[in-house]
């Protein structure tokens, strides 16, 4: 969003804010006391949603109507209906970045989770779950306490993590599309009040969720290129089975009731305006019933930065004839009753709009009398910051942090022999920069120098450096500091000033002199340091995993508000880590790649190599997936129950040769049964072979036996968690289906299966399944 961009508060919009802030009932429209309201078809909660929306709409004049298509959409008094306010946000928590949330009140603050790529790092699908059934239920109180005067939020940032520069990285799941396709799920489920297995979702939303930004959406601002102007060229092969699969995921098994459309073109056309990929694709394809708003100033850009319309109505006409249907901004507002008057624009495309946003007002509850009476008003502010929500957050960051280094055993250092610590970095005491961004105020805020002093007394602290930039570093002093102390645990990385929205990096080392300060420490303490990682993108770390005097190395991301307690029990050793990194950590020398380049499949002939673990050929600095614990886990596929798969299913189904000889089958071709009754099981069994209990994702992978060819690499089609204590086994088992888990994207952007050998591997351990076509 364009905060800073955004002018067109009114006094009215202020008085309303003010009304807003005395306020502790909810507004809201139809109120049965109203007896003008009574008569109303659109108030007569028996009957369909759709039909109750044609009714309001056939209400409205067209100054009304235009006046809602506006993310601070006006009261229509006449009809009883308050003011809406669209944007409100709680990527990981109820934030206030939006302007339909507001903490004065009997509610100040909310549960502040890890951002999201630390949240990714457990490959924990329940728990991202959880997290999202925390944030609607918080959104909820904050509503039922007078505090909102909307329910829909804009997240899940579910856009691939496709370069390691890019500012907003931290916002998502990370590289794989699976992972972030059920991450969505999994948050979009839990907030709007469906199951964790979906299905029971009938109509009724505790809050709103929304995926963006729809699609190809990965550069801010690079080089003097950013994200209002830039066009992404990218491929049907690359769109197919990179950028779209999450956004599918996120409409037909999420079930969102919202899309973002994104600022970017996409191969020449604005998302904002593209017909194909707002109605034909989200619409028509997948099924997805909802509305669609623009990012914030997105539609103004359309014709003021890109010049893709020739005029402020042409940019309207443009997204609303595309399936737009509200606009952050106010642009609709100035320019579509003149769009009208040309008639460039029918009404009935207004009315569609309308259609689309106050059915979702509706799902909310908003129109069915008082909320205080309707399904989740019994959510009151005393569930917000609950003990329950707040031990979550506890265990997210926990399970999320990553243990990228550990010689020797140094960690977990002991509680009874370790007399004296030092802690130093600028990230040490910052309770700011655990957030992240778009956080909202925490429920309270443990730095990590807080949480290591609970555990022993004699810390001493010293930044090191001025701030994380670290352009002045007090070197000499952190080295006396020291030397005369046990064990030094160093605190560094990056925070909002060297990655966020409208900032992406130039380079991938640590920022200033923070290597200088973390080498000369290493050199003068007692024993092997720790260092400690807070970043939302990678770090080329190469200096630290290579020195002997570096024993350990842990990321933990932005870890939220009870991330410096977790990052102190895993230090010692109240909590044996587990994460394991949601993204390719890339050296220096990947800067040379152009962040303007979508390509995901390496260019031999050119020497590009690549992006994410599934395409990228180059040296990396950390693997995906990669993760230490305490514990040695081991891993063997017990039994796989289909080691042949047969496709030669109909005889009119497409088979297609590949540049190789490859024959492939083409999986929209195949009937829905075949995709079912083809389905098989795997059970990977695995031991914990250490000597305390831990939690485990344990990631299950597919390859070809022939490589190149747009092939991936590997591509990751399964993940469970599981809790093991020590000498435990498990087994876990894993429901694949060839459709889905051995298809890739041809060069037409076709889902294809391949015949020949694949590998299932799992840790070490593989087993061949073959495809015979």
């Amino acid at each position: 969003m364009r905060v800073q961009q955004l002018s067109y508060f009114t006094f009215t919009i202020f008085a309303l804010l003010i009304l807003r802030v005395a306020s502790t009932q909810p507004p809201f429209s139809c109120d049965p006391s109203n007896p003008s309201t009574g008569s109303y078809l659109f108030c007569k909660t028996t009957l369909p949603i759709s039909q109750r929306v044609r009714d309001l709409v056939s209400r409205l004049t067209l100054d009304e109507k235009i006046s809602q298509l506006v993310s601070s959409a006006p009261a229509i008094p006449r009809l009883g209906i308050p003011a809406y306010e669209w944007w409100s946000e709680a990527l990981h928590g109820v934030a206030n970045v939006g302007r339909g949330i507001h903490f004065q009140g009997s509610i100040q603050s909310a549960t502040s989770f890890p951002q999201v790529i630390l949240t990714a790092a457990s490959f924990d699908a329940y728990q991202w779950y959880r997290i999202g059934q925390v944030i609607g239920r918080e959104a909820r109180a904050v509503y039922n306490a007078g505090q909102a005067t909307g329910m829909t939020f804009w997240a899940p940032n579910i856009n691939i993590f496709r370069d390691p520069r890019w500012g907003r990285g931290q916002e998502t799941p990370g590289e794989d599309p699976l992972v972030t396709g059920k991450y969505a799920v999994s948050y979009v489920r839990g907030i709007q009040g469906d199951s964790f297995q979906g299905g029971k979702l009938e109509g009724h939303l505790q809050a709103s969720a929304c995926c963006k930004h729809f699609t190809a959406y990965d550069l801010d601002n690079w080089k003097g290129v950013n994200r209002f102007v830039f066009d992404a060229r990218v491929t049907m092969q690359d769109l197919a089975d990179t950028y779209q699969p999450p956004f599918q995921s996120c409409v037909q098994q999420g079930k969102a009731s919202g899309i973002m459309c994104a600022y970017n073109r996409v191969n020449g056309v604005p998302s904002c305006a593209d017909y194909n990929l707002l109605s034909k694709t989200a619409r028509g394809q997948w099924g997805f019933h909802g509305y669609i708003t623009s990012d914030c100033d997105a539609v103004s850009i359309i014709y003021n930065n890109q010049g893709y319309a020739k005029s402020p109505e042409d940019a309207v006409v443009d997204v609303l004839k595309a399936g737009m249907d509200v606009n952050c901004g106010s642009y609709l507002q100035k320019h579509t009753k003149a769009a009208v008057q040309q008639k460039k624009l029918p009404e009935s495309a207004i009315d569609r709009a309308l259609h689309n946003l106050f059915s979702v007002r509706m799902r909310l509850g908003l129109f069915n009398g008082n909320p205080m009476e309707q399904p989740f008003s019994n959510i009151g502010p005393d569930q917000v910051c609950s003990q329950e929500h707040q031990m979550l957050a506890l265990e997210a960051a926990r399970n999320g942090i990553v243990l990228l280094k550990n010689s020797a055993r140094l960690l977990p250092l002991s509680k009874s022999k370790t007399i004296s610590l030092a802690v130093i970095g600028p990230n040490a005491d910052s309770a700011q920069t655990l957030l992240g961004n778009y956080a909202g105020p925490p429920c309270k805020s443990v730095t990590p120098l807080q949480a290591l002093q609970y555990y022993i007394k004699n810390t001493i602290y010293d930044p090191g450096c001025d701030t994380v930039q670290c352009t002045s570093a007090s070197i000499d002093k952190a080295v006396n500091v020291s030397k005369g102390v046990d064990h030094v645990v160093l605190i560094m990385g990056l925070d909002q000033t060297q990655e966020r929205e409208e900032l992406d990096r130039t380079d991938l080392v640590l920022p200033g002199k923070q290597q200088e300060l973390i080498t000369n420490v290493a050199k003068s303490a007692k024993n092997p340091i720790i260092l400690v990682l807070l970043s939302g993108g990678p770090i080329d770390v190469s200096f630290a995993k290579y020195d002997k005097n570096i024993g350990s190395i842990l990321w933990a991301g932005y870890p939220g508000e009870a991330g410096g307690t977790a990052l102190a029990e895993i230090i010692f050793g109240d909590h044996n880590p587990g994460g394991r990194l949601p993204m390719t950590w890339y050296p220096q020398e990947f800067v040379k790649v152009p962040m303007t380049d979508m390509r995901m499949r390496p260019d031999s002939s050119s020497g590009y190599p690549g992006r994410t673990y599934r395409f990228y050929k180059g040296r990396n600095v950390f693997n995906f997936g990669y993760g230490l614990s305490y514990s040695k886990y081991s891993y063997v596929l017990k039994s796989v129950s289909q080691n042949k798969l047969y496709l030669n299913q109909s005889s009119t189904m497409r088979i297609i040769g590949d540049s190789d000889s490859v024959r492939t089958a083409v999986v929209s071709d195949m009937r829905t049964e075949f995709c079912e009754q083809s389905k098989f099981l795997v059970r990977v069994g695995v031991e914990n072979q250490g000597e305390m209990a831990g939690k485990h994702p344990i990631l299950l992978f597919v390859r070809h036996a022939k490589h190149g060819n747009g092939r991936p690499r590997k591509q990751l089609i399964g993940f469970k968690s599981v809790i093991l204590s020590a000498g435990e086994k498990a087994e876990i088992e894993f429901e694949l289906s060839p459709c889905e888990h051995f298809s890739r994207a041809n060069e037409d952007g076709l889902m294809v299966i391949e015949e020949g050998r694949h590998f299932l591997v799992v840790g070490g351990d593989k087993h061949p399944i073959s495809i015979i076509v």
